[in-house]
């Protein structure tokens, strides 16, 4: 399957190392990010783990559930964490679905369907492309992806922008610029007549061009 944002993420039922979940009843009314990793014991995943977990608060805070992902089975990944605990400070806090028939990587195309071989029999390298980040809204609909090769550590004070932007263009009609950080100025999306606009946003704002009508970022 190949997804796109704005496509309804696929619904699943897995074990994980928090026991048994059916995927979109987990979720409930949340944000989540499904975040995938080729093989356990990896090292670049180990940190990337670790460094989730220690920002768990900041996801928290902002309504969005954390869901791990590797296709190797869930006792697997409970050894897993020990490692992550010892070599980076903090074990994982949210759980981690075990994918050993790559189910679920398959399903939201971070796979071949024609993947073969037992995931035990399979390296990281034959999975190297079940290296993708999900962020879902609450209507259970793909709002951004983000996939990254093995060699190259997620940057996660990106993805809580990423999270920061989509949260407030949900809720207002605007966008960010390049570079937005929470409580900068945003842009007023192109859809927005004057008239509407200014009905939104009745301080007015200012417009460098006609199309780029700049305001404060909305509370």
């Amino acid at each position: 399957m190949h997804l796109q944002i704005g496509d309804r993420a696929p619904d699943f039922k897995a074990d994980t190392t928090q026991g048994p979940i059916s995927f979109h009843k987990w979720m409930g009314n949340s944000w989540c990010i499904l975040f995938s990793h080729p093989k356990d014991f990896t090292p670049v995943c180990t940190t990337e783990l670790g460094h989730m977990a220690r920002l768990k608060h900041e996801f928290d805070k902002r309504n969005v559930r954390i869901l791990g992902h590797s296709v190797d089975p869930v006792a697997f990944h409970i050894e897993w964490a020990k490692d992550i605990e010892e070599s980076q400070g903090f074990a994982p806090n949210f759980p981690i679905v075990g994918d050993p028939d790559l189910v679920v990587a398959r399903r939201y195309g971070m796979i071949p369907r024609a993947a073969k071989g037992k995931v035990r029999d399979r390296t990281a390298r034959d999975n190297q492309s079940v290296r993708t980040m999900f962020i879902i809204g609450p209507d259970k609909k793909i709002k951004a992806m983000l996939t990254y090769p093995m060699s190259t550590g997620r940057n996660f004070d990106e993805v809580l922008r990423v999270v920061d932007s989509l949260q407030l263009t949900a809720a207002y009609q605007v966008a960010t610029p390049a570079n937005w950080k929470q409580g900068e100025d945003v842009i007023i999306i192109g859809a927005l007549s004057d008239v509407e606009a200014k009905a939104r946003f009745p301080q007015g704002w200012n417009a460098p061009k006609p199309y780029i009508r700049i305001v404060h970022a909305p509370h």
